[in-house]
């Protein structure tokens, strides 16, 4: 659905795009340290819900965590690992990269101790949102994660909904890997999905970006009506970037290098459900895409 578009002007908007740009990139590696080479809480990012740790571990390793008031879910990157919760251990296989293969998880609820035990050297995502319902954790296999082949033409891309809101259970968090072959677009026509109306449901935004092969790029948008946010951005291998609010997209990936992202989402609203609405003035994009044929190269894996 389209939204309705409405132009503001704003004192000092050459600062306040300065500033608040500070908090929504983070180049690779440039949120987190030690194992954690990403980091991003809702203090660092300016609001209430959506998380994301990013976790390097070598053989071996045993990593603990308490949940606290945030939900968890435990997605391999590359490797596999043990999880033990509470009085249940899940093995999970993992893989050998994000370009690889779909790949198995597991849900860790709040108020809750979490021991990641690994046997080779990996790397994990930790998404979180910031909950109050509990539910029991679980692991899911990769065969049962749902893939989404979605749009056509230069706009084909492949969504793993592996907790996608329809998928499986969690009480805010909603997370989806999508991935996009090189030369094409995904995350288009821009989106919002910053208020909770018949239309749209708000919902905070992390975007963490893999990039296929050596000295690889992409480049990613984020706009506003008032244009207090502006950004059209390079993103390169481990690069995250926060959307607060506005439209996002669309995710272009240069040729000869395949586009990864992780998405995770969470808001206010006690409904658990992606819904948004197009830029008005490209919102005749997603009709055009779908009536393409869909790019062959897709799913990318399974």
């Amino acid at each position: 659905m389209a939204c309705e578009l409405s132009n503001v002007s704003t004192p000092d908007l050459a600062a306040r795009k300065e500033n608040t740009l500070k908090r929504r990139f983070y180049p690779a590696e440039s949120s987190g340290s030690g194992v954690a080479i990403v980091h991003i809480n809702p203090n660092l990012a300016g609001w209430r819900y959506s998380g994301l740790r990013i976790l390097t571990l070598t053989a071996g390793a045993r990593y603990e965590f308490a949940t606290g008031s945030t939900e968890t879910a435990i997605l391999p990157l590359s490797g596999g690992m043990t999880v033990e919760v509470e009085s249940k251990s899940f093995l999970l296989k993992g893989r050998s990269g994000v370009f690889a293969a779909v790949t198995d998880f597991a849900y860790a609820p709040i108020d809750t101790e979490v021991r990641i035990v690994t046997q080779g050297p990996c790397e994990v995502a930790l998404c979180t949102a910031e909950a109050t319902r509990r539910i029991d954790p679980y692991r899911v296999a990769a065969q049962d994660v749902r893939v989404e082949v979605r749009g056509g033409g230069a706009g084909t891309r492949q969504i793993n909904n592996f907790l996608s809101a329809d998928a499986a259970d969690a009480d805010k968090l909603i997370a989806v890997e999508v991935l996009t072959p090189e030369g094409s677009w995904s995350s288009y026509p821009p989106h919002k999905h910053d208020e909770t109306t018949e239309e749209e449901i708000e919902l905070e935004e992390i975007y963490y970006f893999r990039i296929d092969g050596e000295d690889g790029f992409g480049f990613f948008s984020c706009y506003t009506t008032d244009g207090e946010i502006d950004d059209t951005l390079t993103v390169r291998d481990g690069d995250v970037y926060l959307v607060p609010r506005g439209f996002h997209g669309p995710a272009a990936a240069s040729p000869q290098h395949h586009m990864y992202y992780l998405n995770v989402m969470a808001g206010p609203s006690p409904e658990r459900a992606w819904r948004f609405c197009d830029d008005p003035r490209y919102a005749w994009v997603r009709d055009a895409l779908e009536r393409l044929p869909t790019d062959p190269r897709l799913p990318m894996t399974r």
